[in-house]
């Protein structure tokens, strides 16, 4: 039987978690002849190429498994590089895109495959993100995967589809708008995007370092090339969410420092005034429905006064470095 689809996954530097992504793929309820599964690794990881090998090992053992491919990138490019890479590879006209944290259902590509109706380009699947009662703000932010409209840690894709639009944007280098990139390029072709709520893939959030919000906010930059790319779908779907208190915390900041360099009391206190007033309030609507441990609470209250600079400083480096006028 030929190859009805082909499986792309990025990966970098995480064997542990990879493992048992691949576990999930070789456990389809689908023909293992047809289908295969790609691994593209972006760190050159040794531990990576190692766990494949041992599972193409297996292959040969004589238990009926899909095959599987090691490929890898020459230098860290970011996952949309890894995911052209995987695609280009593939032999099946149906490309799956999946990411090494996540876990497809047993039904995941059966029930992608028969969303494919005539004339559908694409197809995006439901993604799960388990939550405790009181998640933290990091593992809140992670579960608005499961509202994605479209994202990579769950699609397929026609291979001619991806050909005819010259596949991901490599400029994207951070795993951040690259897939709402090539989504916004389907919907402003007329591609047709079919949903697939059968189609299941679980992302479990995986545990992060204190502050990861700060080190998120590079991320931001792609905002900006995302927008120059797509001025008209990125006002419809994405500039709702433009964070414009930032700007407000940031511009009460530069009043006060304007202030001290003037020597006016009045503006310094008023600046600070609306500063703490704005940072506080973020600050308060980060923890509703939140963890209230002392150590998350303590978290909230420092990154919160340093979120803001940060973000408006990316957004606007990625306005200079895209050539866009963006904020």
């Amino acid at each position: 039987m030929s190859i009805q689809i082909s499986v792309v996954v990025p990966t970098y530097k995480r064997a542990d978690l990879l493992a048992s992504c691949l576990a999930a793929l070789l456990a389809q309820d689908f023909d293992p002849a047809a289908y295969e599964i790609i691994v593209v690794d972006d760190a050159g990881c040794d531990a990576t190429q190692q766990l494949v090998a041992s599972l193409r090992a297996c292959d040969r053992a004589g238990r009926s498994k899909p095959k599987m491919r090691y490929l890898r990138t020459n230098g860290a490019h970011g996952p949309a590089a890894a995911r052209n890479l995987g695609w280009r590879a593939a032999r099946g006209p149906i490309i799956a895109f999946t990411d090494d944290d996540c876990l497809p259902a047993a039904g995941w590509l059966q029930a992608g495959l028969a969303a494919f109706e005539d004339g559908v380009a694409a197809v995006n699947g439901r993604i799960v993100v388990p939550l405790p009662s009181r998640p933290t703000d990091y593992e809140q932010n992670v579960a608005w995967l499961s509202n994605a409209e479209f994202a990579t840690a769950n699609c397929f894709c026609r291979r001619a589809m991806l050909e005819a639009l010259g596949g991901f944007d490599e400029r994207f280098t951070a795993a951040w708008r690259e897939d709402s990139d090539l989504h916004f390029s389907l919907l402003e072709r007329m591609h047709s995007i079919a949903p697939s709520p059968a189609a299941i893939v679980t992302h479990p959030v995986r545990p992060a370092g204190w502050g990861i919000s700060i080190k998120q906010q590079r991320k931001s930059e792609f905002n900006a090339l995302l927008y120059k790319k797509h001025p008209s779908s990125y006002r419809q779907r994405i500039h709702p969410t433009t964070p414009w208190h930032y700007y407000g915390i940031v511009g009460a900041l530069l009043a006060a420092l304007a202030g001290a360099l003037t020597g006016q009391r009045r503006l310094i206190l008023g600046s600070l005034g609306v500063w703490l007033f704005l940072t506080g309030r973020f600050c308060i609507r980060r923890l509703r429905h939140t963890s209230r441990a002392p150590s998350h609470v303590g978290e909230m209250l420092v990154t919160s006064a340093l979120i803001p600079p940060l973000a408006v400083f990316w957004r606007i480096r990625g306005a200079i470095k895209f050539r866009v006028a963006f904020l």
